[in-house]
């Protein structure tokens, strides 16, 4: 097999905006379960389904014989760094409003870009690294630093939840893109799913009781910790339907960071803010506040400025062999 990841731009930006697409769907829900559900029982009803439609993509793409690897510790590592990410996320999902949430995750693509440069050897000069940092007060802002934690709505742990998930995130990506050499995008969903499920049995085993939720009023704490229940028939449309897109969401990102470069595909992860805040309004009437949308402009600012310059640079090799930074 070719030593070297594949390169093909535009196939990797049609599977990120439809599988960005997808989360914004899963997280609608997820934020629409939250209440009722503990987070290890969503994530093992949604993984149960999403492995059975992976195994379709896994037969489509080759077979079982796919499914073996030379590198189960890395393997093992993008899955546990994708469960981080999505119980971190979802657990700030509980308390916050869904497009600040998704606001605070978005710093995920310029992670993505700075960790090219020492993790994929990938060029990012200093025009882009000073839009990452542009994009990284952005952040800030939306953290709020000068309010205190009465007026946030949310603890600052809380509020740090959504950066670490996109800290994970991003090296989730990255690691994809070093093992999409060698490893089809079915194969690398499946490894995902398998991970979610052994984590989420993990947590029945030690918490699905309750007892760990016992006398908290933190709304994240009680998703996280609360003991499983028996979904009313109405809910089970709801956990089928996670199931199936998480299916879609995890071939359609592991397919998009195999086919090309990290620094190209990651700031068309931008879609997913647009969406968060349509979905948001929609479905729970939450509008955010000013600096929140402060943030917003300058995230997407610099991930524009970064797709722009990577497609610049692109152009500059393929017609002179010079390379810009």
């Amino acid at each position: 097999m070719n030593a070297s990841p594949q390169n093909n731009a535009n196939i990797g930006i049609l599977f990120v905006l439809a599988g960005v697409f997808c989360i914004s769907i899963n997280d609608m829900f997820v934020k629409q379960l939250s209440g009722g559900y503990p987070l290890h029982q969503i994530v093992l009803a949604r993984s149960g389904i999403g492995i059975l439609f992976s195994m379709i993509f896994v037969q489509l793409e080759g077979g079982l014989g796919i499914l073996k690897t030379k590198q189960p510790g890395l393997h093992a590592a993008r899955g546990l760094l994708i469960v981080a990410s999505n119980m971190t996320f979802f657990v700030a999902l509980a308390a916050l409003p869904l497009a600040d949430a998704t606001a605070l995750f978005f710093a995920a693509p310029l992670f993505i870009t700075l960790l090219s440069i020492p993790m994929l050897g990938e060029k990012v000069g200093p025009l882009r690294l000073g839009a990452v940092v542009f994009g990284f007060i952005g952040v800030i802002i939306m953290q709020r630093p000068w309010e205190g934690s009465d007026s946030l709505g949310a603890s600052r742990i809380v509020l740090l939840l959504p950066v670490i998930a996109a800290l994970t995130y991003a090296m989730n990506q990255v690691l994809t893109r070093k093992l999409g050499v060698t490893t089809k995008a079915s194969a690398l969903a499946v490894y995902i799913q398998a991970t979610f499920i052994v984590v989420s049995v993990g947590f029945f085993v030690i918490a699905g009781d309750g007892r760990f939720a016992v006398g908290s009023d933190s709304p994240s704490i009680q998703f996280l910790l609360r003991p499983w229940i028996m979904p009313p028939q109405s809910d089970l449309w709801v956990f089928f339907g996670l199931g199936v897109n998480s299916a879609i969401i995890g071939y359609c990102l592991s397919q998009a960071y195999r086919m090309a470069d990290a620094a190209t595909v990651a700031p068309f992860e931008y879609i997913g803010l647009p969406l968060a805040v349509f979905w948001g309004w929609i479905i729970f009437a939450d509008l955010p506040v000013w600096e929140v949308w402060t943030g917003i402009a300058m995230i997407l600012a610099a991930g524009l400025f970064v797709f722009l310059r990577e497609k610049q640079k692109s152009r500059a090799v393929a017609r002179y062999g010079i390379k810009r930074r």
